[in-house]
């Protein structure tokens, strides 16, 4: 038994030196999160036979290491805590080799990022695409097809930007920028998952000048969330010399964020937190915000929403505001015997939207609170008055309504009629604010205003000019009877067009394809046929007219890069 024991040391002792290490295989790598972070303690598997599996932990660097691996097929397992694990599957090693495998772990929200890519022609998908505004990933799923696409619009432009001169009467009240406006807008990625954008309006010319910056900056967490904070700062200087102090300085910060959840739900809350500085008064306003949209199906969303704050001016679906202009309406400010008072809203709306085929549909349910409401007129006053802020250069002013209280609904259908032209049309009830009977003086008519039921539709096209790149929009909403408010003040669907007759033109400029980004001009008309005027005597006996939307005609030139 010994000399068999023997020789078979010596036989094995023959053999072993034949086996050298290189005729082994090793194979490492580094382990990363899906924005680049090293994952530290990640457990890394490589699976082979059951006689063949080596189990590590990466280091502070993410980086693995496994040698002295017999050649064969395996798998590599890697898995960490709040991660979803990942698997590379048969992965060869021959014998000397050294294999280098990378592996980024994906959260669950990471996964439900990846969607179809919207068509460029198609940017007004409703809320079909279960994603927030800024949480565009560059790699993306294309319909039909099993291989990832890359996002090469979103990825490259890293800086972008607008600046635009127009010129014409905002029409608007108290608070509006000049007769002449010169408005920015800059925004730069940052930090691979951050944006940062900068944007403002200013005022000169021979209005009073006025101005608006707004500062924000949007994250995008790997689980889906992508909170938001902006400050906005606001100067208007004062119209009439004969009101002290009137003028107006503002500073707004706000703060929300946007969650997705399984791709059914998406959450979006916030407040802002405003205050102005007013006729030696300091006011302070906190507005909540916050709404859940739920996906019953692919195509029907269920959502809830409340707002504490005016919407938004731009609109969506092509009817763009001019470019650059803050979207963040300012505060809305009016006085009762020089005491000055900001408007209070609360918002609830209940919404079902349905997508078929090239039709989407809504019907919504709303219930609104007014409190102080910052209504515009038409028309020059000789004198001060202790009721309006007059703002002479553009010759309207703002006034204090009624409080509002009403409830209503609207439906909104919406066609696509071809690939460049769109039909919506949008049917409203619910209470507006209106004078009362037989009431013809501005002193009076605040305390005498009522609230009537009114109806309201609306039809608007949008399109494209192919040939000459042009986008435009026409729209007019019919009202059934005198108004000084919108019937839906809070209407943000497809479906809002402002009241009466409005068009809305941009044109790219040819033979300006030698700079870096392109030159349009713009045309904005509003009410273009004054429509919905109702007189009233002022203070010094001149006829001044209360108005749900005034006359505007501006336009300009606007540079994009």
């Amino acid at each position: 038994m010994l000399r068999k024991f023997g020789f078979l040391v010596v036989v094995l002792g023959m053999a072993l030196p034949g086996f050298s290490a290189d005729r082994f295989a090793s194979v490492s790598g580094y382990v990363r999160s899906s924005q680049g972070v090293p994952q530290m303690g990640a457990l890394v598997e490589v699976l082979g036979s059951a006689f063949h599996a080596v189990r590590l932990f990466t280091d502070e660097n993410g980086f693995y290491s496994a040698t002295g691996i017999l050649p064969g097929t395996y798998d590599i397992k890697v898995s960490a805590p709040s991660f979803l694990p990942s698997l590379r599957e048969r992965i060869g090693l021959r014998p000397g080799s050294a294999a280098t495998i990378n592996v980024t772990l994906s959260t669950l929200f990471d996964a439900i990022q990846f969607g179809p890519v919207r068509d460029a022609k198609d940017q007004d998908d409703w809320k079909w695409v279960l994603r927030s505004s800024v949480n565009r990933p560059a790699l993306r799923i294309f319909s039909g097809n099993p291989l990832a696409g890359y996002d090469k619009q979103n990825s490259e432009r890293d800086l972008t930007g607008t600046l635009s001169f127009v010129a014409g009467s905002n029409a608007s009240g108290y608070g509006s920028n000049g007769d002449m406006s010169a408005a920015f807008r800059v925004e730069r990625s940052m930090f691979s998952a951050g944006t940062v954008a900068i944007s403002g309006n200013l005022g000169y010319g021979d209005s009073i000048p006025a101005g608006v910056v707004r500062a924000s900056y949007t994250h995008r967490m790997s689980n889906g969330s992508a909170p938001q904070m902006a400050l906005t700062v606001r100067h208007f200087a004062s119209p009439d010399g004969a009101l002290p102090s009137t003028s107006l300085q503002a500073a707004e910060l706000t703060a929300g964020d946007d969650l997705n959840f399984a791709n059914v739900v998406r959450l979006k809350f916030g407040s802002e937190l405003e205050t102005v500085q007013f006729m030696g008064r300091v006011t302070s306003s906190l507005r909540p915000y916050g709404s859940a949209e739920v996906h019953l199906s692919p195509d029907t969303v269920l959502e809830y929403a409340y707002s504490g704050s005016a919407p938004e001016a731009e609109q969506p679906n092509g009817f763009d505001p001019l470019p650059a202009e803050l979207s963040q309406p300012g505060p809305r400010m009016s006085i009762m015997q020089f005491s000055p008072a900001l408007e209070r809203i609360h918002h609830h709306e209940l919404s079902v939207s349905h997508r078929a085929g090239k039709t989407n549909v809504q019907v919504a349910f709303f219930a609104d609170r007014v409190a102080n409401p910052a209504l515009v007129g038409v028309g020059e006053f000789s004198s001060a008055d202790g009721n309006v802020l007059a703002d002479p250069n553009s010759g309207t002013f703002t006034y204090r309504g009624g409080d509002l209280a009403t409830q209503g609904m609207r439906m909104v259908l919406e066609r696509k009629i071809a690939a460049d032209l769109k039909a919506t049309l949008d049917y409203e009830a619910g209470g507006v604010l209106d004078v009362g009977a037989g009431e013809d003086s501005l002193d009076s008519v605040s305390s005498s205003m009522i609230v009537r039921n009114r109806q309201s539709v609306a039809g608007k096209l949008t399109g494209d000019v192919a040939k000459t790149k042009t986008r435009w929009a026409a729209s007019y909403r019919w009202i059934n009877g005198q108004a000084l408010t919108p019937v839906d003040m809070f209407n943000v669907s497809p479906g809002q067009a402002d009241p009466f007759l409005n068009l809305f033109i941009r044109q790219p400029i040819p033979g300006a394809g030698f700079l870096p980004g392109h030159m349009e001009a713009v045309i904005d008309l509003s009410n273009l046929l004054a429509q919905g005027y109702v007189p009233m005597m002022g203070q010094d006996g001149r006829t001044v007219y209360l108005v749900q939307s005034a006359r505007t005609v501006r336009g300009g030139l606007a540079f994009s890069f």
